[in-house]
């Protein structure tokens, strides 16, 4: 190799699926539980959101990019920074950063948030669709509860959109605990040790 010639060096870095869909699954079992009224407030809920909903996500997003993965690392990370963002509101909401913030808070901010997350979710759905049922699933629940929050910060349809929200997210916790699983057995077993289902479509081929 010449003076000027620069090493090459591949990094090897394993598939961060796993650990992603694992911190969704737990955020959105804990946040359910607080839309269904099973926990009493959003408290013991905000330490979750911040590990396993946004710094987890942003990790496993961060390590799919290495991976050439831009479904995974645009999704993982655009949810994280999400966990983040309702993370600070939650605490500015509960005084956390002043009583100035905390009287200023408006529900319908975030409802826009939310409903930004949700145009943006229906993209990341549409190729979800091409890659396994499983996923295409996943998104599209979370479709539900994206659009469930957002109308309910904006007060529209009553009661409704909250508990379709609180359930969508139930489903989304259980069925990301099992994509989390097969991710992990999958890798670690060189096959299809739980199944994802096929693609809805052929779209991408």
């Amino acid at each position: 190799m010449s003076n000027n010639q620069s090493p090459h060096v591949q990094i090897a870095v394993a598939d961060p699926t796993p650990l992603g869909l694992m911190g969704l699954a737990v955020v959105t079992m804990v946040a359910s539980a607080a839309k269904l009224g099973i926990v009493s407030n959003v408290a013991w809920v905000l330490p979750w959101a911040i590990f396993c909903g946004a710094a987890a996500q942003v990790v496993a997003g961060v390590l799919d990019y290495l991976h050439k993965n831009i479904f995974g690392g645009t999704v993982f990370c655009a949810f994280g920074f999400f966990w983040f963002g309702v993370g600070m509101s939650w605490m500015i909401k509960a005084g956390a950063f002043g009583e100035g913030l905390a009287a200023g808070v408006d529900p319908l901010a975030i409802g826009f948030a939310f409903f930004a997350y949700f145009l943006f979710s229906v993209t990341a759905t549409i190729a979800a669709s091409s890659a396994n049922l499983f996923l295409f699933v996943d998104m599209v629940l979370i479709d539900i509860l994206l659009l469930g929050l957002a109308l309910d910060a904006w007060g529209i349809g009553g009661h409704a959109p909250h508990m379709i929200a609180a359930y969508a997210e139930v489903g989304i916790s259980l069925l990301s605990m099992y994509g989390a699983g097969a991710a992990l057995l999958n890798n670690f077993y060189g096959r299809v040790f739980w199944p994802l289902g096929k693609p809805v479509n052929n779209w991408k081929s």
